[in-house]
């Protein structure tokens, strides 16, 4: 018999306890420390982060200031442009419905409907901008609906009226179909003006850190280009105002969390052009480039500059830059093509060359030469200058140099081939007025024993500066040239060779190494016409808000910005004021040399120009118009009801596009034409410069183009006095 065994007692191990404590403490302490931080230590970030999941800004763009010219008569504006739009999620709920919207829209804008949406399709669409043909709608839409089911998407971009207004109608039958109003930029006045209104084109890479901190958005706000559009950006942007709304997951908005901050529209701005007048002086140079062409059976001339200025407070009234582009067609975008297309082009019509361009000035420079020398002393108003055909010079490179046979060339005069015997003896005033180039060799570069001394680069160079050359003007445009005024530093640094007296010669006329834009040449002729007082050349009449209040602002010209407040070197655009640069008969910008047997050397005087040597220059401008028989303008200006004074210009060069054509033959060079004048003469109010590039004589091809926008100018005045035009003479 068995018995039942005892059963044996368990014994309970503590460490295994111990061990089981430790693991939950050491979790339990982690799950602490974990909550810690993230409630404590992180607890900010973190709730940063659940904000921004929830929140989302909205920009709102602000209106762009509208350009005016003088008489208020538009250049720049905003349009409405009207977008067909799909927002995903208010599309209907059933595929058949969206499907029958799709249809009816297709019928109406001209965008397929599109297959059923594959990721293919989708990846298809992401090719694609918006407002680019291309997708369908339906592969729009889907892509629209994995991105942001809430936002709309543009399926056709710049509809026409009737189009947004059939859409609207039917928005009712089409729900999430609608219509958006997008502002675009519209030029009346097109190429007229395009040189200097500009355009907008999209915020570039290297800008988008900088005006994303300024509250602009990129892929939808645009920014001036070029132009004014450019230059008085910060006076024409506005600031956009600002949502800060709450969204759900989807990115439906559900309501604002804090007060908006309205939209500022941009300021409007006031050119001081006459369109007018603009138009006047633009048909006149291709009257004239027409006329010549047509002569000649080729192009010859193939561009051409035109500035109207007031000399007294320095307003450009017109500045005709051709050829010029079409900036309406940069509106929406910048088509590659076309913009490639300017840019080939070698007369550059994307650069305002009234500005941007330089070219050697010719004889309009002798202005320059003859301020110098009659300021110098080294010519009187009794002095008779012996002006033959030509001349022959001893080209030195150093004071000490030998004449021989191969270092003595002649130089001629522009009248040499019609009269090899030159003008023959005359007066410093008559060397402005015939435009003598033996008798401004002479005076530049001195000769033998009639003028031992001449001016001499050195000193022809403080002068050209004081009238203007040399150095940006500083007007409200961006790109503007600085030109050349060279010197022997220069030459040697450039060209490794020592300053001749050859280049002296050629200098005192304009030619060789000298160059200057247009605006420049304006500038100096406006000097004289003043009596020496150099105005800030300026575009802008006045800055206006919304309520048509004038604002305050200032150009640095050194920075290329506009400003509320002042800054050194700025001067005041608004309200306008005219900003005189300096008076050469005042302010002492002459700095002094002492010249001797070639040898010129820095003193330390500073001189004025002497009221007396402008009033003789003045003079001149003046024969050049009222002498019968060598007066470069009497042709012209002779039977003009108006007194005229002024000067002309034939420049020879030779550059890439003249060698390319092999048009640089050595005393056979082609020449650019030439010419600016100022009426009337006793008070001057209009001054106007030509320049028609491969034009010949400015006494023939650009000098009929001054008189005709001189001839506008005092027909519009007129009319605008009959009218009661209170900008009439202003």
């Amino acid at each position: 018999m068995s018995s039942n065994p005892v059963p044996r007692p368990i014994r309970f191990e503590t460490w295994r306890l111990a061990v089981f404590y430790v693991i939950v403490s050491f979790a339990f302490i982690a799950l602490l420390v974990r909550l810690l931080n993230l409630q404590v230590v992180e607890g900010s970030a973190w709730k940063v982060s659940a904000v921004d999941n929830y929140t989302n800004e909205v920009s709102m763009p602000a209106p762009r200031g509208i350009i005016y010219d003088r008489n208020g008569y538009i250049l720049a504006r905003n349009l409405a442009s009207y977008n067909v739009v799909v927002t995903p999620a208010d599309l209907p709920d059933d595929d058949s419905d969206i499907q029958r919207i799709y249809r009816e829209l297709s019928e109406l804008i001209d965008v397929p409907v599109g297959g059923p949406v594959t990721d293919e399709s989708l990846a298809e669409a992401k090719l694609f901008a918006a407002c680019v043909p291309g997708p369908s709608i339906g592969q729009l839409v889907a892509l629209q609906d994995t991105l942001a089911p809430y936002s709309p998407v543009k399926v056709k971009c710049n509809v026409s009226e009737e189009v947004a207004r059939m859409v609207g109608e039917r928005s009712v039958d089409w729900p999430g179909v609608a219509v958006e109003i997008e502002p675009i930029r519209d030029y009346p006045t097109g190429s007229l003006t395009s040189s200097l209104v500009g355009f907008l084109g999209p915020i570039p890479a290297s800008l988008e850190a900088e005006l994303r901190a300024q509250g602009f958005v990129p892929n939808r706000d645009k920014i001036g280009y070029s132009g004014v559009e450019a230059s008085l950006q910060d006076a024409l942007a506005g600031r956009n105002g600002l949502r800060v709304v709450q969204i759900d997951v989807a990115g439906q908005e559900l309501r604002n969390l804090e007060p908006p901050i309205p939209t500022v529209p941009g300021n409007n701005v006031y050119l001081t052009i006459d369109t007018r007048l603009q138009a006047a002086a633009e048909a006149s140079l291709l009257q004239e480039i027409n006329f010549w062409n047509t002569y000649f059976g080729t192009i010859r001339i193939s561009s051409g500059v035109v500035i109207a200025m007031n000399p007294k407070t320095g307003e450009i009234l017109a500045m005709v830059s051709y050829p010029s582009y079409e900036n309406n067609r940069f509106a929406r975008i910048i088509p590659a093509y076309y913009y490639e297309q300017l840019s080939q082009d070698p007369r550059h019509p994307l650069l305002n060359n009234a500005i941007s361009a330089e070219f050697p000035p010719g004889s309009v420079f002798k202005l320059s030469t003859a301020t110098g020398a009659i300021n110098e002393g080294v010519v009187t108003l009794t002095d008779i200058v012996d002006a033959p055909g030509q001349l022959e010079l001893c080209e030195k490179f150093n004071p000490n140099d030998p004449c021989t046979a191969l270092n003595t060339r002649p130089f001629v005069d522009h009248i040499f081939e019609k009269k090899p015997e030159g003008f023959g003896p005359i007066s410093f005033l008559q060397c402005i007025a015939f435009s003598s180039n033996v008798c401004f060799y002479k005076l530049g570069g001195g000769y033998q024993d009639e003028i031992p001394q001449g001016l001499g680069i050195e000193r022809l160079g403080e002068y050209a500066r004081a009238l203007g050359y040399d150095r940006a003007s500083g007007i409200e445009l961006l790109g503007e040239a600085d030109g050349l005024i060279p010197d022997p530093q220069w030459k040697r640094i450039n060209t490794g060779e020592n300053w001749s007296t050859g280049d002296t010669y050629i200098a005192s006329v304009g030619q060789g190494y000298v160059l200057g834009t247009p605006l420049q040449i304006l500038m100096s002729g406006a000097t004289i016409a003043n009596n020496g007082k150099l105005m800030q050349p300026t575009i802008v009449r006045d800055i206006t808000d919304g309520e048509g209040k004038s604002v305050e602002f200032w150009f640095n010209p050194d920075e290329l910005t506009v400003t509320k407040f002042q800054t050194p070197g700025s001067y005041q655009i608004s309200p306008f004021t005219p900003n005189m640069k300096w008076d050469v008969t005042v302010t002492p910008l002459i700095k002094g040399y002492s010249c001797d047997q070639g040898y010129c050397s820095l003193t330390d005087d500073l001189k004025i120009i002497k009221p007396e040597s402008i009033a003789a220059v003045r003079t001149g401008t003046r024969m050049a118009v009222t002498d019968p028989l060598f007066g470069t303008l009497y042709d012209v200006f002779s039977e003009f009801p108006i007194a005229v004074a002024g000067k002309t210009g034939t420049a020879e060069y030779c550059d890439d596009v003249a060698r390319a054509a092999n048009q640089c033959d050595f005393g056979k060079w082609p020449t650019h034409s030439w010419t600016l004048a100022y009426a009337p003469y006793e008070d001057p109010e209009i001054i106007v410069a030509a320049f028609a590039y491969h034009g010949g004589e400015g006494a023939s091809v650009a000098a009929p183009i001054v008189a005709r926008v001189i001839q506008a100018y005092f027909e519009l005045k007129s009319i605008d006095i009959a009218l009661e035009n209170p900008a009439a003479g202003q």
